[in-house]
């Protein structure tokens, strides 16, 4: 009983470890494309509008205390 046991967890520890390796080698090949692609920029095709600012009050004093 032990045994089968214990051969049931090597074996799920190599299928895992197997697992891991091939993952972080995929993921590896994809960031590479990424790069070389579009110069470390990540192009996406979401059509919502960024919105890097929206004047508000809160804006207007943080601006007035920075300057």
């Amino acid at each position: 009983m032990q045994e089968s046991r214990r051969n049931f967890f090597k074996r799920s520890a190599l299928v895992v470890g197997a697992a891991a390796v091939s993952a972080t080698a995929l993921a590896a090949n994809k960031d590479d494309a990424i790069e070389a692609d579009s110069n470390g920029v990540v192009v996406g095709t979401s059509t919502k509008k960024e919105i890097l600012y929206k004047k508000s009050q809160a804006w207007e004093d943080f601006y007035k205390q920075a300057l």
